[in-house]
C-alpha cells in the first residue's frame, strides 16, 4: 500500500480511563497506553481518570480535545449497565470510523473468541482530530495500540485535517 500521502502530523496524545475502581496507582491499561505511546516518541499531554458518567467523560473529552490530536479513552464499552462511554462519546463525533471497531473485533476475536462479540470499540473524528474507545482490560489496550491505533494514527489524522 503507497502511503507516501501521509503527512509527517505532530501527535499530542490524550489518555482517559473510565473506571469507578481505577486510580493513578491501579491504571495499569492507562499507564500502558502512555508507555506504548512514549515508545514511539508520541507525547501524552492529557491523562486522567473519571468514572462512569456522562458529564464526568464529556468534560474529560473536552479537555482532552484542547490539548490533543489522539485521544484513547479506555474502559466502559462493555455491555453491563454502566457502560456509558459509547452512548457518551459517539454523539460527539463529526464523523466515525466504522472500520476501527469491525478491525479491533475481528483481531479481539483471533485473541479470545467469540467472546470479541462483548466489544463495543469505537473510533471516530471531532475537529480533525481522532477519538479512540477501547476496552480497559490490558490485553485489549496492548492490541488496539499496537496492531491499529500507532500504525495508523498519522494516516488517520492526514485524512481528517483534509
Amino acid at each position: 500500500m503507497d502511503k507516501s500521502h501521509i503527512q509527517d502530523i505532530e501527535i499530542l496524545a490524550a489518555v482517559i480511563t473510565v473506571s469507578t475502581t481505577r486510580n493513578k496507582e491501579n491504571d495499569t491499561s492507562g499507564m500502558e497506553i502512555i508507555s506504548l505511546f512514549k515508545s514511539k516518541n508520541i507525547p501524552v499531554s492529557y491523562y486522567e481518570i473519571v468514572t462512569d458518567n456522562e458529564e464526568n467523560i464529556k468534560k474529560a473529552c473536552s479537555e482532552a480535545l484542547s490539548s490533543s490530536n489522539c485521544i484513547v479513552i479506555n474502559g466502559g464499552t462493555g455491555l453491563t449497565h454502566d457502560d456509558i462511554t459509547i452512548e457518551t462519546v459517539l454523539p460527539m463525533f463529526d464523523k466515525k470510523i466504522d472500520g476501527f471497531g469491525e478491525l479491533f473485533r475481528l483481531k479481539s476475536y483471533e485473541d479470545i473468541g467469540t467472546g470479541a462479540l462483548l466489544s463495543r470499540a469505537a473510533a471516530g473524528i471531532k475537529d480533525k482530530k481522532a477519538i479512540f474507545c477501547i476496552p480497559g482490560s490490558t490485553g485489549a489496550v496492548k492490541l488496539a495500540m499496537n496492531e491499529i491505533i500507532l500504525p495508523e494514527i498519522r494516516h488517520i489524522l492526514t485524512h481528517a485535517g483534509k
